[in-house]
């Protein structure tokens, strides 16, 4: 497959790397569809790419939600004329301990189900909705050979501090493979990414004492590029031989 004319779906296109997909993906002749939660977000993601050419369209979503998902999918597939790819990389952070004892008081603090619940909803929940619609409107268009690309994280080997993040990325890696082989007969390969630190505005937002910290076990001593990891994105959609598997980005890091 080549990026060039392809129809694309991405979540979470509004910010970050996100953003950074829809304008690469667009800058090398895709056409974009792709959703956020953020009003103006999108409205300057859209913007931004106008100079490329090609088709770009945001929608207001919620992956979480069901009927938002089907709704948006049959919309960007209106909008584009069909789908043959789809980047799930909508994501939210909840971070906590699983227990904790108050410094003071000596009470114990327990995480709460609702924070975990929200990141398993978007970050696993999501991606599930997003592919089981995506893989049905592939059925009903027929829109020729298409792949997913699952954005994971370098957290899926288990991260402190982070058991919601880490069970729904770990989970959506292992789902990465259960829809290669579900979906390899409609012509659908899947892929995924794991990224390590990537510059983002989450991080350009650190202390420069935590950002030190955070990138010493780095062996590179860098974060990513939001470049660099759509680099690993191109070459899953473009390598035709390639499903099933992730692909870790993230200098070396192991968490």
């Amino acid at each position: 497959m080549n990026v060039k004319g392809m129809n694309i779906l991405v979540t979470g296109g509004a910010s970050g790397m996100g953003r950074a997909f829809v304008l690469n993906l667009a800058k090398d002749g895709a056409n974009v569809a792709f959703c956020d939660v953020n009003e103006a977000g999108i409205a300057d993601t859209q913007a931004a790419a106008a100079e490329f050419g090609t088709t770009v369209v945001g929608f207001k979503a919620n992956v979480a939600d069901e009927a938002e998902v089907t709704a948006l999918v049959k919309s960007a597939a209106d909008a584009l004329g069909s789908l043959n790819g789809l980047i799930n990389n909508a994501g939210i952070f909840r971070d906590g301990l699983i227990v904790k004892v108050d410094r003071e008081t000596g009470a114990v603090i327990k995480f709460p189900l609702s924070k975990w619940n929200d990141v398993v909803a978007v970050d696993l929940t999501g991606p599930f909705l997003l592919t089981r619609e995506f893989a049905a409107q592939v059925i009903e268009r027929k829109p020729g050979p298409s792949v997913v690309v699952n954005i994971s994280s370098v957290a899926r080997h288990g991260n402190r501090g982070q058991g919601n993040y880490s069970a729904a990325k770990a989970g959506l890696v292992a789902d990465t493979r259960v829809w290669s082989l579900e979906l390899a007969p409609f012509g659908i390969r899947t892929g995924a990414i794991a990224p390590g630190f990537v510059d983002t505005p989450i991080l350009q937002g650190m202390k420069p004492e935590a950002f030190e910290a955070m990138i010493k076990p780095v062996p590179l001593r860098r974060v990513g590029k939001p470049e660099e990891i759509y680099a690993g994105v191109r070459f899953i959609i473009e390598c035709d031989y390639f499903t099933g598997r992730c692909i870790d980005i993230d200098g070396g890091l192991t968490v």
